[in-house]
């Protein structure tokens, strides 16, 4: 828990907001991959390892919004 407090918010939300939904267009591939997932697609390891790529940001954002939460 040490390591997550030691991120500040602000480069938790900026990283989740860039590199979480990067590339923008056609659509952000996070929800390209989480599609695929849901339809079954999923198969590729490129395609695994894009979709952890992608919501790495987005899984430390919300430890550290559950941790803030919980803290208080």
């Amino acid at each position: 828990m040490e390591f997550l407090d030691k991120i500040p918010m602000n480069i938790a939300v900026l990283a989740a907001l860039t590199l979480g939904l990067a590339p923008f267009l056609p659509e952000p591939h996070i929800w390209e991959k989480l599609k695929m997932l849901v339809a079954g697609t999923l198969t590729r390891p490129i395609d695994i390892f894009d979709l952890a790529l992608h919501a790495a940001p987005w899984l430390v954002l919300a430890a550290k919004l559950v941790r803030a939460a919980l803290v208080r």
